[in-house]
């Protein structure tokens, strides 16, 4: 599942009002947290679904994403779009935790989601302790994404790429994302709300510990 939110003042619609770094970073790390929570409340109440239903789910969430982009103005109707949105994303990777939980243990899930948080955490430390800014180079990582996507769709019917080896582009491409969105985040949001922000770090941490999950369970396979 490698997607990325893209808010539309990127490409001339209207822009959030001005709110002080701090007081946005709160905000968007609070409602992040929270759909974090959603998503792993969900995984658990689902875990037993069928992959196709978590299919559905995440074509879903797909749709609420852009309703969320959709309807930015409206502060209380994208907050409860994006939780909706969170809560369909705990559906549609439920069938993917529950085959790891069964073929590894539970330890692998909590490893991977361990490691999302802290390497998040060190990731924004970066850019808040050193004013590290990737802006500049998000074409870049978003063209990267796109051939990410495309490499994704087509490895379903031609296995030509090792599952790792797409995890590990999935956690790097995603890694400087969350340095830049950590960056956009510090200049105050470029002009994106605070639904909007964290939207896309929310999505950067389901990627990175969906790649983590990849890994860790390859490393157990393996042994």
């Amino acid at each position: 599942m490698a997607y990325r939110f893209q808010p539309s003042n990127r490409y001339g619609g209207p822009v959030a009002p001005a709110v002080p770094a701090n007081s946005l970073l709160a905000q968007v790390l609070g409602i992040t947290a929270l759909g974090l929570c959603i998503t792993a409340l969900a995984a658990w109440l689902f875990q037993g679904v069928p992959p196709g239903l978590g299919l559905v789910a995440m074509l879903g969430g797909f749709i609420l994403l852009l309703a969320i982009n959709a309807v930015r103005q409206n502060e209380t109707l994208s907050l409860l779009l994006f939780y909706a949105f969170t809560f369909l994303q705990g559906i549609g990777i439920a069938p993917v935790i529950h085959q790891y939980v069964y073929a590894f243990g539970p330890d692998v899930v909590v490893n991977a989601a361990l490691t999302t948080g802290l390497g998040m955490f060190a990731l924004a430390a970066i850019v808040y302790a050193t004013g590290l800014d990737l802006r500049r180079f998000q074409g870049i990582f978003m063209i990267a994404l796109l051939g990410l996507i495309v490499v994704g769709i087509v490895w379903i019917f031609v296995r030509f790429i090792h599952p790792e080896v797409y995890a590990w582009l999935t956690l790097a491409i995603f890694s400087g994302l969350v340095l830049i969105d950590f960056a956009r985040l510090r200049a105050g949001g470029d002009g994106l709300s605070a639904v909007q922000m964290a939207t896309s770090i929310y999505l950067d941490a389901i990627n990175i510990f969906l790649a983590l999950l990849q890994i860790f369970g390859g490393r157990r396979s393996s042994d």
